[in-house]
Protein backbone atom coordinates (compact mmCIF):
# COMPACT_ATOMS: atom_id res chain seq x y z
CA UNK A 1 0.00 0.00 0.00
CA UNK A 2 1.05 3.63 -1.58
CA UNK A 3 2.40 5.28 1.60
CA UNK A 4 -0.17 8.28 2.55
CA UNK A 5 2.76 10.66 2.28
CA UNK A 6 2.81 10.44 -1.29
CA UNK A 7 -0.45 11.34 -1.98
CA UNK A 8 0.50 14.61 0.03
CA UNK A 9 3.64 14.89 -1.62
CA UNK A 10 2.03 14.42 -5.15
CA UNK A 11 -0.67 16.86 -4.31
CA UNK A 12 2.36 19.76 -3.33
CA UNK A 13 3.73 18.74 -6.44
CA UNK A 14 -0.02 18.99 -8.40
CA UNK A 15 -0.44 22.88 -6.64
CA UNK A 16 3.16 24.12 -5.79
CA UNK A 17 1.24 25.25 -3.08
CA UNK A 18 1.54 23.52 0.96
CA UNK A 19 -1.74 25.72 1.82
CA UNK A 20 -3.70 24.87 -1.36
CA UNK A 21 -2.48 21.14 -1.20
CA UNK A 22 -3.31 21.26 2.77
CA UNK A 23 -7.14 22.43 1.44
CA UNK A 24 -7.50 19.74 -0.90
CA UNK A 25 -6.75 16.68 1.46
CA UNK A 26 -9.01 18.51 3.95
CA UNK A 27 -5.84 18.59 6.41
CA UNK A 28 -3.25 21.08 8.27
CA UNK A 29 -0.72 22.95 6.16
CA UNK A 30 2.15 22.05 9.05
CA UNK A 31 0.57 18.63 8.48
CA UNK A 32 1.35 18.68 5.16
CA UNK A 33 4.99 20.40 5.87
CA UNK A 34 5.67 17.58 8.22
CA UNK A 35 4.96 14.97 5.99
CA UNK A 36 7.13 16.69 3.01
CA UNK A 37 10.28 16.84 5.62
CA UNK A 38 9.26 13.08 6.49
CA UNK A 39 9.94 12.06 2.63
CA UNK A 40 12.93 14.05 2.73
CA UNK A 41 14.42 12.71 5.98
CA UNK A 42 13.49 9.16 4.80
CA UNK A 43 14.94 9.30 1.29
CA UNK A 44 17.89 11.89 1.85
CA UNK A 45 16.75 14.46 -0.66
CA UNK A 46 15.70 17.47 -0.72
CA UNK A 47 11.84 17.94 -2.49
CA UNK A 48 11.40 20.95 -2.94
CA UNK A 49 13.17 24.60 -3.11
CA UNK A 50 12.56 28.69 -3.24
CA UNK A 51 12.79 30.90 -6.41
CA UNK A 52 11.76 34.09 -4.73
CA UNK A 53 8.04 33.10 -4.07
CA UNK A 54 7.85 30.43 -6.34
CA UNK A 55 7.81 26.85 -4.89
CA UNK A 56 9.24 24.49 -7.16
CA UNK A 57 10.92 21.04 -7.29
CA UNK A 58 14.41 20.45 -7.00
CA UNK A 59 15.79 17.76 -9.45
CA UNK A 60 16.24 14.71 -7.21
CA UNK A 61 12.19 16.02 -6.37
CA UNK A 62 11.20 15.65 -9.78
CA UNK A 63 13.10 12.22 -10.19
CA UNK A 64 10.84 11.18 -7.12
CA UNK A 65 7.93 12.65 -8.53
CA UNK A 66 8.06 10.75 -11.55
CA UNK A 67 8.64 7.63 -9.81
CA UNK A 68 5.93 8.28 -7.27
CA UNK A 69 3.70 8.76 -10.09
CA UNK A 70 4.12 5.52 -11.43
CA UNK A 71 4.08 3.86 -7.67
CA UNK A 72 0.78 5.51 -7.53
CA UNK A 73 -0.56 4.40 -11.52
CA UNK A 74 0.94 0.56 -10.43
CA UNK A 75 -1.26 0.57 -6.89
CA UNK A 76 -4.60 1.48 -8.69
CA UNK A 77 -3.55 -1.06 -11.55
CA UNK A 78 -2.76 -3.54 -8.94
CA UNK A 79 -6.63 -2.90 -7.46
CA UNK A 80 -8.22 -3.62 -10.71
CA UNK A 81 -6.21 -6.78 -10.81
CA UNK A 82 -7.14 -7.88 -8.14
CA UNK A 83 -10.76 -7.47 -7.95
CA UNK A 84 -10.75 -8.86 -11.58
CA UNK A 85 -9.08 -12.23 -10.74
CA UNK A 86 -12.24 -12.20 -7.66
CA UNK A 87 -14.66 -12.04 -10.88
CA UNK A 88 -12.77 -14.53 -13.34
CA UNK A 89 -12.30 -11.49 -15.96
CA UNK A 90 -9.93 -9.09 -16.99
CA UNK A 91 -10.32 -5.45 -18.03
CA UNK A 92 -8.62 -2.98 -19.48
CA UNK A 93 -8.40 0.70 -19.38
CA UNK A 94 -6.91 2.90 -22.01
CA UNK A 95 -7.18 6.32 -24.02
CA UNK A 96 -6.40 7.08 -27.78
CA UNK A 97 -6.49 10.55 -29.45
CA UNK A 98 -8.91 11.43 -31.92
CA UNK A 99 -7.39 10.26 -35.26
CA UNK A 100 -6.10 6.70 -33.56
CA UNK A 101 -9.31 6.45 -31.84
CA UNK A 102 -11.59 6.91 -35.46
CA UNK A 103 -9.63 6.02 -38.28
CA UNK A 104 -6.50 3.67 -36.64
CA UNK A 105 -7.66 1.77 -33.66
CA UNK A 106 -11.10 0.65 -34.69
CA UNK A 107 -9.69 -2.45 -37.18
CA UNK A 108 -6.98 -3.42 -33.95
CA UNK A 109 -9.48 -3.24 -31.15
CA UNK A 110 -12.14 -5.58 -33.13
CA UNK A 111 -9.70 -8.03 -33.86
CA UNK A 112 -8.29 -8.19 -30.39
CA UNK A 113 -11.86 -8.26 -28.65
CA UNK A 114 -11.81 -11.39 -31.18
CA UNK A 115 -9.02 -13.13 -29.95
CA UNK A 116 -9.93 -12.06 -26.20
CA UNK A 117 -13.23 -13.61 -25.31
CA UNK A 118 -12.55 -13.13 -21.75
CA UNK A 119 -10.77 -10.01 -21.68
CA UNK A 120 -13.42 -6.58 -21.84
CA UNK A 121 -11.91 -3.27 -22.42
CA UNK A 122 -12.64 0.57 -21.88
CA UNK A 123 -11.60 3.23 -24.63
CA UNK A 124 -11.85 7.02 -23.67
CA UNK A 125 -11.15 9.32 -26.70
CA UNK A 126 -9.86 12.82 -25.94
CA UNK A 127 -6.63 14.74 -26.60
CA UNK A 128 -3.21 13.82 -25.93
CA UNK A 129 -3.25 16.38 -23.27
CA UNK A 130 -5.95 15.22 -21.48
CA UNK A 131 -4.94 11.42 -22.20
CA UNK A 132 -1.23 11.89 -20.18
CA UNK A 133 -3.25 13.36 -17.11
CA UNK A 134 -5.22 10.77 -16.75
CA UNK A 135 -2.54 7.70 -17.29
CA UNK A 136 -0.99 10.63 -14.57
CA UNK A 137 -3.61 9.56 -12.11
CA UNK A 138 -4.45 6.22 -12.91
CA UNK A 139 -7.52 6.74 -14.44
CA UNK A 140 -6.28 4.20 -17.36
CA UNK A 141 -4.01 1.75 -18.07
CA UNK A 142 -1.69 2.88 -20.81
CA UNK A 143 -2.50 5.54 -24.41
CA UNK A 144 -2.01 5.76 -27.98
CA UNK A 145 -1.17 9.08 -28.60
CA UNK A 146 0.07 11.73 -31.42
CA UNK A 147 0.93 14.46 -29.81
CA UNK A 148 4.27 15.17 -28.19
CA UNK A 149 4.92 13.77 -24.17
CA UNK A 150 7.91 13.80 -21.89
CA UNK A 151 10.10 10.68 -22.80
CA UNK A 152 11.58 10.44 -19.06
CA UNK A 153 7.97 10.24 -17.74
CA UNK A 154 6.86 7.22 -19.94
CA UNK A 155 7.66 3.79 -21.59
CA UNK A 156 6.77 3.74 -25.04
CA UNK A 157 6.54 2.12 -28.01
CA UNK A 158 5.96 3.32 -31.61
CA UNK A 159 2.38 2.28 -33.14
CA UNK A 160 2.89 3.55 -36.78
CA UNK A 161 4.31 6.70 -38.77
CA UNK A 162 1.65 8.91 -40.63
CA UNK A 163 1.99 11.13 -43.20
CA UNK A 164 0.77 15.00 -42.22
CA UNK A 165 -0.45 16.80 -45.00
CA UNK A 166 -2.44 19.90 -46.08
CA UNK A 167 -5.89 19.30 -47.73
CA UNK A 168 -8.35 21.55 -49.39
CA UNK A 169 -11.81 20.73 -50.80
CA UNK A 170 -12.02 19.08 -54.72
CA UNK A 171 -13.22 22.47 -56.15
CA UNK A 172 -11.34 25.02 -53.66
CA UNK A 173 -9.77 27.74 -55.86
CA UNK A 174 -6.57 29.38 -55.14
CA UNK A 175 -5.60 32.47 -57.14
CA UNK A 176 -2.53 30.19 -57.67
CA UNK A 177 -1.45 26.37 -56.98
CA UNK A 178 0.34 26.78 -53.42
CA UNK A 179 3.76 25.00 -53.96
CA UNK A 180 4.70 25.84 -50.55
CA UNK A 181 3.74 26.17 -47.08
CA UNK A 182 3.91 30.03 -47.23
CA UNK A 183 1.21 30.53 -50.17
CA UNK A 184 -1.35 28.89 -47.63
CA UNK A 185 -1.02 32.11 -45.35
CA UNK A 186 -3.80 34.10 -47.33
CA UNK A 187 -6.74 31.26 -46.86
CA UNK A 188 -8.56 30.03 -44.17
CA UNK A 189 -7.17 27.33 -42.06
CA UNK A 190 -9.25 25.21 -39.78
CA UNK A 191 -8.06 23.50 -36.74
CA UNK A 192 -8.43 21.09 -34.07
CA UNK A 193 -8.62 23.01 -30.61
CA UNK A 194 -5.90 24.05 -28.77
CA UNK A 195 -4.77 20.53 -26.47
CA UNK A 196 -5.09 18.38 -29.56
CA UNK A 197 -2.08 16.01 -30.76
CA UNK A 198 -3.61 17.00 -34.47
CA UNK A 199 -3.30 21.16 -33.70
CA UNK A 200 0.18 20.59 -31.57
CA UNK A 201 2.16 19.17 -35.12
CA UNK A 202 0.84 22.02 -36.94
CA UNK A 203 1.85 24.50 -34.23
CA UNK A 204 5.70 22.63 -33.98
CA UNK A 205 5.80 22.39 -37.83
CA UNK A 206 5.11 26.04 -38.35
CA UNK A 207 7.35 27.15 -35.64
CA UNK A 208 10.05 25.72 -37.12
CA UNK A 209 9.26 27.95 -39.97
CA UNK A 210 9.57 30.69 -37.73
CA UNK A 211 5.43 30.69 -38.37
CA UNK A 212 1.89 30.48 -35.88
CA UNK A 213 -1.41 29.81 -36.64
CA UNK A 214 -2.27 33.66 -36.41
CA UNK A 215 -0.06 34.14 -39.84
CA UNK A 216 -3.35 32.56 -41.41
CA UNK A 217 -6.35 34.93 -42.84
CA UNK A 218 -8.64 33.26 -40.81
CA UNK A 219 -8.61 30.61 -37.83
CA UNK A 220 -11.41 28.49 -37.46
CA UNK A 221 -11.57 26.00 -34.78
CA UNK A 222 -13.87 22.95 -34.45
CA UNK A 223 -13.24 19.80 -31.84
CA UNK A 224 -14.75 17.35 -34.37
CA UNK A 225 -12.74 15.93 -37.35
CA UNK A 226 -15.54 15.08 -38.85
CA UNK A 227 -17.09 18.66 -39.46
CA UNK A 228 -13.70 19.88 -40.19
CA UNK A 229 -13.13 17.61 -43.38
CA UNK A 230 -17.03 18.40 -44.16
CA UNK A 231 -15.95 22.40 -43.82
CA UNK A 232 -12.83 21.68 -45.82
CA UNK A 233 -15.20 19.75 -48.27
CA UNK A 234 -17.47 22.91 -48.87
CA UNK A 235 -15.13 25.40 -49.39
CA UNK A 236 -14.65 26.82 -46.16
CA UNK A 237 -11.01 26.74 -46.26
CA UNK A 238 -8.00 24.58 -45.60
CA UNK A 239 -6.64 21.67 -43.03
CA UNK A 240 -3.61 20.21 -42.03
CA UNK A 241 -4.45 16.68 -40.97
CA UNK A 242 -2.94 13.13 -41.24
CA UNK A 243 -3.17 11.07 -44.27
CA UNK A 244 -4.98 8.08 -42.31
CA UNK A 245 -7.47 10.39 -40.92
CA UNK A 246 -8.64 11.33 -44.81
CA UNK A 247 -7.78 8.50 -46.27
CA UNK A 248 -11.59 7.55 -47.67
CA UNK A 249 -12.01 11.29 -48.71
CA UNK A 250 -8.88 11.36 -50.77
CA UNK A 251 -9.68 7.98 -52.41
CA UNK A 252 -13.07 9.31 -52.85
CA UNK A 253 -12.04 12.74 -54.96
CA UNK A 254 -13.79 14.61 -51.78
CA UNK A 255 -10.75 16.53 -50.99
CA UNK A 256 -7.43 17.17 -52.08
CA UNK A 257 -3.78 16.78 -51.47
CA UNK A 258 -1.56 20.00 -51.53
CA UNK A 259 1.64 18.73 -52.49
CA UNK A 260 3.74 21.27 -51.04
CA UNK A 261 7.66 21.40 -51.86
CA UNK A 262 8.34 22.20 -48.20
CA UNK A 263 6.14 19.80 -46.01
CA UNK A 264 7.71 16.56 -46.02
CA UNK A 265 5.87 15.64 -42.11
CA UNK A 266 5.69 12.52 -41.06
CA UNK A 267 4.75 11.99 -37.20
CA UNK A 268 4.85 8.87 -34.85
CA UNK A 269 1.46 7.06 -33.49
CA UNK A 270 3.01 6.55 -30.01
CA UNK A 271 1.78 3.41 -27.26
CA UNK A 272 2.63 4.67 -24.17
CA UNK A 273 2.41 4.00 -19.81
CA UNK A 274 4.15 5.19 -17.33
CA UNK A 275 8.10 4.57 -16.87
CA UNK A 276 9.04 1.42 -15.30
CA UNK A 277 5.42 0.37 -14.39
CA UNK A 278 6.36 -3.57 -12.85
CA UNK A 279 3.45 -4.09 -15.17
CA UNK A 280 4.93 -3.01 -18.27
CA UNK A 281 5.31 -6.88 -19.81
CA UNK A 282 0.93 -6.68 -19.64
CA UNK A 283 1.31 -3.53 -21.66
CA UNK A 284 3.84 -4.93 -24.39
CA UNK A 285 1.49 -8.09 -24.81
CA UNK A 286 -1.55 -5.65 -25.26
CA UNK A 287 0.55 -3.38 -27.43
CA UNK A 288 1.63 -6.56 -29.62
CA UNK A 289 -1.83 -8.06 -29.95
CA UNK A 290 -2.99 -4.68 -30.98
CA UNK A 291 0.00 -4.04 -33.45
CA UNK A 292 -0.24 -7.26 -35.25
CA UNK A 293 -4.04 -7.05 -36.00
CA UNK A 294 -3.65 -3.45 -37.62
CA UNK A 295 -3.51 -3.30 -41.25
CA UNK A 296 -2.22 0.49 -41.39
CA UNK A 297 0.86 -0.36 -38.62
CA UNK A 298 4.77 0.01 -39.92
Amino acid sequence: MLDFRIFTFLEVCKQMNFTKAAKKLNITQPAVSQHIRWLEKEYGIKLFEMEGKKLSLTEKGDLFRNAAMTFQHDEMYLKHKIQEMKKGKRRFYFGATLTIGDFILPHAAAEFIKMHPDTEISIRIANTEDLLNQLDQGEIDFAMVEGYFEKKEYDYRIYSRESYIAVCGRDYCFQKEPEVLENLLSEPLITREAGSGTREIMEKSLEGRNLKIGDFKKNHEASSLHMIKKLVAEGCGITFLYEAAAREELRDGILRKLELKDFPVVHDFTFVWRYHSIFSQDYLDIFNSLHKDDEYTI
